[in-house]
């Protein structure tokens, strides 16, 4: 090893050192926080495992488009040696916007580092630049946008305290000549000339007093009235009917939250009576710079609430035939990601589920292996897929007969439901994967509890889920609409007559339970439903109670508006 080697793990070595005995010398409080810090550290790279990419809450820092700088030139031509100032404006810096669309579902995809498109430069014969194209930043819909507040720590510095950094520790007039050049720009050899001149004198006044007024206002404007969006709903633009032919119709570009600045001056517009011929212009102005906070709170109709491997994503998969892609299997955290599936209804009470060629749903490994197993054999070469006709339907049908796209004939009813992690103790404060799919909640328009019947206690089970809502957001467990006794087909299965009533004393124990402990404010009780998500039993009761309460919340939801 060399001796810069030596000298570099040295030092290393002592910095580890220094770290340790800092850590190891604090109270309590900085011991409490590297716990946190760890157990977030851990529940992050839970969540990235198996190339899963869900965010739901991110810090971004926006910065508009600067705008372009003026030009300082003059107009030749033939016979016109000394034409008049020609120098064009600097086009404006172009803008940021935040759109709301259904085709996200996670914040990954929305950089950490968010710029404008800058303005070009102004140029001789009076062209003016051309201005930056507007940015438009797509999020998932239920996304929260916020503006961090002034005094943030987490807040970026905006464009006047930037330069304040840059001008640390520099002479006066160092300081002087900087900032100078920052604003203007000079016609080729005239810069000290300029400077001196008292028309000069007189514009950097005026620039200097415009720019403590925008300073003013930015400040103002980002502590009085910072941005605050709910984008609870897609946004869409129609062209209008009556527009004349040929108009270009304009795109949907979302919310502003950043403007872009202002281009640069050209030096046409500093000719005055006592300067016929001004060689100086500004420069574009820098666009806005804020911090924004987006936070990801899925709509989702239903949302399933339970402990680890209650059979949350079981009975996901079973309401929508499969068509939801959630991860089964037999060990505790499976689902790290909330899921949002889609379940159609007929008019009869028919689930699209329901009259799925699968069944039988069990964990994915199994279902993978059976699968690769058909299609070793051949089975899939003739198969139809799901969306293909396989036969004319009847005009005598009154009920749907196949899933996919002729389903949609009889259809009178849909809605979402969102499988989110387990649920464990303390995850109001952010044990486990914590907050990251209570904040998926809050918005569904009502909870489903799924408990595992299969255990000695499944009402113990209730008591920490309802705890945890109400820690984590007051009345949040107030949704509560349905209890799920969840892996019924465990109990009794080989039809002993002891077994069978030792499982109806259980689901009699947890009935009594909800009526006496899980009373709604307004006096409902839960309904209490046992089922078999593995073997799609029950599933058709569960399916009609949802579709009650959801029509329930969607009036009350039109009446308050």
């Amino acid at each position: 090893m060399s001796i810069v080697g030596i000298l570099r793990f040295s030092h290393r070595c002592n910095v580890l050192f220094r770290g340790v005995r800092t850590i190891s010398s604090q109270p309590d409080a900085i011991s409490e926080d590297l716990d946190t810090f760890r157990r977030r550290r851990k529940t992050d790279w839970k969540r990235r495992q198996r190339g899963q990419t869900f965010l739901d809450n991110v810090i971004v820092t926006v910065r508009a488009g600067t705008g372009g700088d003026g030009c300082a030139a003059f107009h030749r031509e033939k016979f016109k040696p000394f034409g008049p100032p020609s120098g064009g404006d600097g086009g404006r810096g172009g803008d940021v916007y935040v759109l709301p669309t259904s085709h996200l579902t996670t914040l990954s995809s929305v950089p950490k580092k968010i710029r404008g498109e800058n303005g070009t430069h102004g140029q001789g014969t009076w062209q003016n630049g051309k201005a930056g194209a507007p940015l438009v930043i797509k999020v998932p819909v239920g996304t929260i946008v916020r503006q961090l507040p002034w005094d943030d720590p987490r807040r970026a510095k905006d464009a006047w305290e930037s330069e304040e950094d840059s001008l640390d520790g520099l002479e006066p007039s160092a300081k002087r000549h900087k900032m100078r050049d920052n604003r203007w720009v000079h016609y080729p050899l005239h810069h000290d000339v300029n400077v001196e001149r008292d028309t000069f004198k007189d514009a950097e006044e005026a620039h200097y007093k415009a720019e403590r007024i925008r300073r003013f206002e930015s400040r103002r404007k980002a502590m009085q009235e910072p941005i605050y969006l709910d984008l609870d709903k897609e946004e869409t633009s129609e062209r209008p009917v009556d527009a004349p032919l040929g108009t270009r119709h304009q795109e949907l570009l979302g919310h502003l939250v950043a403007t872009g600045g202002l281009g640069g001056l050209g030096n046409p517009h500093f000719v005055s009576a006592d300067n016929r011929s001004p060689k100086f212009a500004t420069r574009g102005i820098e666009g806005e710079r804020l911090t924004l906070s987006l936070e990801l709170k899925l709509l989702a109709d239903i949302g399933l609430v339970g402990m680890p491997n209650a059979g949350k994503s079981t009975l996901l998969r079973a309401l929508t035939g499969g068509r939801a892609k959630s991860e089964v299997a037999g060990y505790a955290f499976t689902t790290l990601n909330p899921v949002v599936g889609t379940v159609r209804v007929a008019g009869d009470g028919t689930f699209e589920g329901s009259i799925s060629s699968q069944s039988v749903h069990d964990e994915t490994w199994r279902e993978e292996q059976e699968a690769r197993e058909r299609e070793a054999n051949g089975e899939f070469a003739t198969a139809l897929t799901r969306n293909q006709l396989a036969e004319e339907i009847p005009e005598s049908a009154t009920v749907p007969i196949k899933p996919g796209h002729h389903f949609d004939i009889f259809e009178t009813f849909r809605f979402t439901i969102a499988d989110n992690p387990g649920l464990i103790s303390r995850a109001s404060e952010n044990v486990g994967l914590g907050h990251a799919f209570l904040r998926s909640m809050e918005r569904s328009l009502a909870l489903v509890y799924v408990v595992d019947l299969s255990i000695d206690k499944p009402w113990d089970e209730l008591a920490v889920l309802r705890e945890e809502l109400e820690k984590y957001q007051p009345g949040m467990s107030e949704k509560g609409r349905i209890v799920i006794a969840n892996k019924a087909d465990l109990l009794a299965g080989d039809g002993d007559p002891i077994e069978v009533e030792k499982a109806k004393e259980k689901l009699r124990k947890l009935e009594e339970y909800v009526k006496s402990d899980m009373v709604l404010p307004d006096g409902r009780v839960l309904d209490v439903v046992p089922t078999s998500a593995k073997f799609s039993q029950n599933l058709r009761r569960v399916i009609s109670l949802m579709q009650k309460y959801i029509e329930e919340e969607r009036e009350y939801m039109e009446e308050e508006k």
